[in-house]
This record gives structure tokens, C-alpha cells and sequence, in this order.
């Protein structure tokens, strides 16, 4: 077990961040030191990072158009973040990946970890398909519309057809791409319903889907709590899945096969990484 966890039996979170989770470490309750590190040290110099980079990051922003310097800021970003937490990650089958080539990595969404985890461990420039509502975080919002990442209005999808191209043509360039299939964070650590439309970037680029569980970061940080829980975490990555030939017609059934394969990945075992 991580030595960052401390064990307090008297006292226990709130009913929400108690529901099991299929990577809970047994036997582990964060009471209220874990709670006092998180809200007095984690959590105010998480946004320390976030003003203070955003501010570095804006003048270089302005001259950046092709969002490569800002994803260095952002990795940064991510990089102190990851260190301040002390939750390790282990990455597993990601050496198995052609990275030199344009993937769609096929990422389970459990926690607003998941991105500075995804950052500091995917070792080459990708973007982000992120939801409209996040334009309305100050500092993120402009980081996530400079960087070149992919904006999607989920109410009216039409509104999203010139970033739905331009991220095509970014993949077809040899942009790496991820996204998020199941349309938001899960509530509580279970892989919700993949949405079929996640997958038609991938289709239209004719590009291999890379499935990817992030493992552990529902614990670390669920919705609604500032309460990061110090622990190990994983990354594993899947087999490329091909669609190759496929056309919209096959959309559907593409997503049940990618679905199927994180499932595979995140499932794997029901035990907490070590």
C-alpha cells in the first residue's frame, strides 16, 4: 500500500464517495488528514499552477497558432500537478504502440485527474475533444480554445462542424487525438455507455482506435469533492483496433468493440494497482 495513505477507521467521507469502487484499496479509509493535506496544501497549490501557467501561457499562446507550445505549458502544467499528489502511475502496454503514427486514444473519463495523468504519461504532442461547457472556466477555457484542442457543442452539434473538420484534417496530418466516449466524467467509477459519435473523427481519418483505462483516478478524485485521495494509479493501453474500410454505417458496432476493449483493460483482475 502507498505510504501516503493514511488509515483513519474514526472517521469516514461523505455517503456519495463511499459507493464501491472496483479499484478501492482494501482496507484503506482517508480521514481527516488525508482531508486537511488535500484542502490546505493539494488543492490551493493546484490552482496556484493553473493561474500562475495560464498567465505564462498567454502571451505564448498569442503567437502560437499550431497549439505546440502550449501543449509544452500544459504538460508542465500536468507535471506539477502529478508531483504535488504523490500518486505514482504505472504505464503499461503503451510500448507496444507505433506512436509515431496518428491514433485516436479511446480514454474512460473518471476524474478531472485523468487529463494531467494523460499529459505527463503520453509521450508526444495530441489534442484533446473536450465539451463546450469548459470554455467557461476562467483560464482553462482559454487554454483548451488556444491550444487547438477540439470543441464540441453536445446540444447542437452543427455548431461543431468546422472543429469536427479541422480535426480531421489534423489527423490525417498525423495529430494524435483523444477523447473521452462515454460524454462526461462517470459518477461512480463504473465505465458508462460509450456514445457512437465519439468514434466518427476516428471513421472519417480512417485511423487505428487505441484504447486506453485509467485506472485508480475515479478514488483519487470523484465529482463533486476536493478531497484528493493520495494513491497508485495506472495507465494500460490496449491493441489498436483498425477502421480500416469501416464507413458510418458501422459506427455503432465500432463502439461496442472499443467499448468492450477498455472494459477489458479496466476491469482487468478487480484489483487496486499495487
Amino acid at each position: 500500500m502507498n505510504s501516503s495513505v493514511e488509515v483513519q477507521a474514526e472517521t469516514t467521507e461523505p455517503a456519495a464517495a463511499q459507493r464501491p469502487s472496483p479499484h478501492a484499496i482494501p482496507g484503506a479509509r482517508y480521514g481527516r488528514l488525508s482531508r486537511l493535506r488535500s484542502y490546505l496544501i493539494f488543492d490551493p497549490l493546484i490552482w496556484f499552477y493553473t493561474l500562475v501557467m495560464g498567465l505564462i501561457a498567454l502571451p505564448a499562446g498569442s503567437f502560437d497558432r499550431s497549439g505546440r507550445r502550449l501543449h509544452w505549458f500544459s504538460r508542465t502544467w500536468s507535471w506539477l500537478i502529478m508531483k504535488t499528489i504523490l500518486s505514482p502511475v504505472k504505464v503499461i502496454g503503451l510500448d507496444k504502440i507505433d506512436t509515431s503514427k496518428p491514433h485516436v486514444y479511446a480514454v474512460n473519463h473518471a476524474s478531472a485527474m485523468d487529463i494531467p495523468v494523460l499529459y505527463v504519461h503520453l509521450p508526444f504532442q495530441f489534442r484533446i475533444v473536450f465539451k463546450k461547457e469548459l470554455l467557461s472556466y476562467p483560464v482553462v477555457g482559454w487554454q483548451l480554445k488556444r491550444s487547438g484542442q477540439v470543441c464540441i457543442d453536445q446540444q447542437k452539434p452543427t455548431n461543431s462542424i468546422a472543429a469536427i473538420r479541422s480535426a480531421v484534417k489534423s489527423l490525417k496530418a498525423g495529430m494524435p487525438l483523444v477523447i473521452y466516449p462515454e460524454g462526461g466524467r462517470t459518477p461512480d467509477g463504473e465505465i458508462k455507455q460509450f456514445l457512437p459519435g465519439a468514434f466518427f473523427l476516428a471513421l472519417k481519418a480512417q485511423v487505428d482506435i487505441v484504447p486506453v483505462a485509467l485506472v485508480g483516478t475515479y478514488e483519487l478524485l470523484p465529482m463533486d469533492t476536493y478531497h484528493i485521495k493520495c494513491r497508485p494509479l495506472e495507465m494500460r493501453v490496449g491493441e489498436p483496433i483498425s477502421t480500416a474500410g469501416l464507413t458510418m454505417r458501422d459506427l455503432e458496432a465500432l463502439s461496442v468493440r472499443v467499448q468492450k476493449a477498455v472494459e477489458e483493460l479496466y476491469y482487468a483482475s478487480g484489483s487496486a494497482p499495487a
